[in-house]
């Protein structure tokens, strides 16, 4: 037998986390003794997915698993609720962690020729950067976006950077230090009327902000951010359309057919995303990883959304009254949309280190990340289960 799929939490699960603190304690068991505020860097899981994982280690560990089951209809399963997540077909979702690898499989799939043109955005976070500049060996020209602000590419400057060479545009959902979030149907509808592709990087809003993939070719996405899941479980999406053009760059016996596991004399693919996953998966992870998404998909990404803006604009008010400098608007505007991330440093960079060290001595844990000037700023990254009274707490600590 296998480890049970993720049963389904009550219909009232958020007002219970808000009306009652020991629930919400046992939910998010980091709420005990930590106020968590860093879900963009590496996230703690809930106990749900933490008891997925359990139940399929304690199956290992008693050699009850089916593993043809697990590796076929379980995976399956999880796909199912990815592409709900994602909202396309299961049949377009490999499972796929890290981000990094995705990006490489776009990288390295395609048939690039010299002259070739990649658009990216040089300071985003390296995973997005490496694969395409690695392009450069073969010919392929990286074009540099370079907006005023870290993450503030508008469709106009994307337009701008688009010629007839121009065979892929590479960014990110979200800039993980400003956290300006990419408006991905308008850039992807003039991506595409360039006769272009579109690959997203998707770390950091999946799970925290709704997305569309009308306008998207691949993306790419762990889990372990704001999806809540572990390390090295996350999901690879290929459009069906495109799937015989990116070529698996990695080959094994699980994404070429293999009677009996028997090599043959040519290779031909599995069916769907799946010809991306070359061996065996993080069963594990994926199993945990499953929990947190039906988690997230049952409170809805759109409720999930709005209530970590009212926590980060909470904290945005707060730090601007104690004199801190915000990276991005300092305002609530629809006009304006900011994701889950919030940095903010202050005109003494020795005051940013003091007060990391002040919050995580009193149990908050945030991120010290720095731009590329050597600026300090401190990263908070609150998710839905986080609370006003959690923000409140961290800014009277700052005082």
């Amino acid at each position: 037998m296998n480890p049970p799929a993720p049963s389904a939490l009550p219909p009232d699960f958020l007002a219970r986390l808000d009306a009652d603190e020991s629930y919400r304690r046992a939910h998010f068991p980091v709420a005990r003794d930590r106020i968590f505020l860093a879900h963009a860097a590496i996230a703690v899981v809930p106990q749900v997915a933490v008891d997925a994982m359990q139940a399929f280690n304690l199956a290992s560990a008693d050699g009850s698993l089916d593993y043809s089951g697990l590796l076929l209809q379980d995976m399956d399963r999880i796909r199912g609720v990815a592409a709900r997540l994602l909202g396309c077909r299961a049949g377009e979702v490999a499972l796929l962690g890290p981000t990094s690898l995705g990006l490489s499989l776009v990288a390295n799939g395609l048939d690039w020729q010299p002259g070739d043109e990649v658009v990216c955005h040089h300071d985003d976070y390296a995973a997005n950067v490496y694969p395409w500049l690695d392009l450069e060996r073969l010919g392929v020209r990286v074009i540099r976006l370079q907006p005023s602000e870290p993450g503030l590419l508008t469709p106009e400057l994307v337009a701008s950077a688009l010629g007839p060479k121009t065979r892929l545009v590479a960014l990110a959902s979200a800039h993980f230090l400003s956290g300006r979030l990419l408006d991905v149907d308008a850039i992807g509808r003039l991506v595409h009327h360039a006769g272009s592709l579109f690959c997203v990087d998707a770390i950091q809003t999946l799970g925290a902000q709704p997305i569309s993939l009308k306008e998207v070719d691949f993306l790419s996405a762990d889990s372990h951010k704001w999806l809540l899941g572990p390390l090295a479980a996350g999901v690879f999406y290929v459009r069906a359309e495109l799937q015989e053009r990116l070529r698996p760059s990695l080959q094994g016996a699980w994404n070429v057919k293999s009677p009996n596991f028997l090599a043959v004399d040519s290779v031909a693919y599995e069916a769907g995303a799946r010809r991306y996953e070359p061996g065996v998966l993080n069963a594990t992870g994926l199993l945990g990883m499953e929990a947190s998404l039906e988690m997230l998909l049952q409170v809805g990404v759109e409720r999930v959304a709005s209530r970590i803006d009212d926590l980060r604009w909470c904290l945005a008010e707060g730090l601007l009254a104690r004199g801190w400098r915000l990276l991005g608007p300092a305002r609530r505007a629809t006009s304006d949309p900011t994701g889950g991330i919030l940095s903010a440093t202050l005109d003494r960079p020795a005051g940013v280190l003091e007060a990391h060290r002040t919050l995580l001595s009193a149990g908050v844990v945030t991120s010290l990340r720095h731009d590329r000037e050597g600026i300090p700023w401190l990263r908070f990254s609150p998710h839905f289960y986080n609370t006003i009274g959690e923000m409140d707490r961290v800014l009277s600590l700052l005082a």
